[in-house]
């Protein structure tokens, strides 16, 4: 079992075969309190969990949003969309069976994004990026990466596995960043700088 942190730096991927990252949080009614807060509360706010495939600098492929299986063969699979956050465990996940990956695929870099416009982090409480090895059936936790809550950003890059000859690593990035709701390319661009 490998167990990530940011300060860790690249773990091996030795003998991991499938890995899902997901994202969890709560709907917040901010500091707005009685009906309004109530409503805000039930409404919840939108995060989504993108994977960003690349080949070399290029993305290629893109899991999440309305992509569950970019690839077409189940070897990178989206959950689907979970529009208020309410429910438990993980709201979305992204799942990565390494062996069945298209071999030009380098890298793929895992996004939590306030996407669509009128979301954002701070309508989200509690937001939470959860790595699993999920090999051999069974689901075991090595990361859990917590956002700062000071951030007024709408991007995060939570992880990037990359392939290195015929092996994969595993990165803990958790930095976030300003993204232009709705936009595809800004969504990109900002993968593709991790």
């Amino acid at each position: 079992m490998i167990t990530l942190t940011k300060e860790d730096g690249p773990a091996d991927l030795d003998g991991v075969t499938h890995l899902s990252i997901g994202v969890s949080w709560d709907p917040t009614a901010g500091s707005s309190g009685g009906v309004l807060g109530k409503l805000r509360r039930k409404t919840g706010t939108d995060l989504d969990l993108i994977a960003v495939a690349l080949q070399g600098a290029d993305p290629v492929r893109l899991a999440g949003l309305d992509s569950l299986d970019p690839m077409g063969n189940g070897s990178l699979l989206h959950s689907g969309d979970n529009q208020t956050g309410h429910g438990d465990g993980d709201d979305e996940t992204v799942t990565v069976e390494f062996a069945r990956l298209p071999s030009v695929i380098t890298s793929i870099v895992f996004v939590a994004a306030a996407y669509k416009k009128g979301s954002n982090f701070q309508k989200a409480r509690n937001i939470s990026f959860k790595v699993y090895d999920a090999t051999g059936g069974s689901t075991q936790q090595v990361a859990d990466i917590w956002p700062s809550l000071l951030s007024q950003d709408n991007g995060c890059a939570v992880a990037k596995a990359v392939r290195v000859g015929g092996a994969w690593k595993l990165e803990v990035i958790n930095d976030t960043g300003k993204i232009k709701q709705g936009d595809e390319h800004a969504l990109m661009r900002f993968a593709v700088s991790k």
